[in-house]
């Protein structure tokens, strides 16, 4: 559930997150699916310093490890952020 930093942060962007205007609905699972598919650069650095680059890695990872991809990441942007936090969050499981 979005609270606080994080549900001002998806409010301010609803083209992010286009299909809910339940912006206290979505977990953080949606939001950095989305901010990382469709966001700026700027989304994506406001977004980390909300959550820690360390919990976006972890989310990031775990619905790329499923194989399911409850992300529906972009191939570009699958390789791109699994190359990024490679380097920046190398111990985020």
């Amino acid at each position: 559930m979005a609270t606080g930093e994080l549900r001002d942060f998806i409010a301010k962007r609803p083209h992010l997150i286009w299909y809910s205007k339940d912006y206290d609905a979505l977990g953080e699972i949606p939001i950095v699916e989305h901010t990382l598919n469709y966001g700026t650069w700027d989304d994506v650095q406001e977004l980390i310093k909300i959550l820690g680059i360390e919990n976006v890695a972890r989310i990031f990872r775990k619905q790329m490890a499923t194989g399911r991809q409850r992300g529906n990441y972009y191939p570009e942007t699958a390789h791109y952020f699994g190359l990024y936090f490679d380097k920046y969050a190398p111990h985020a499981q």
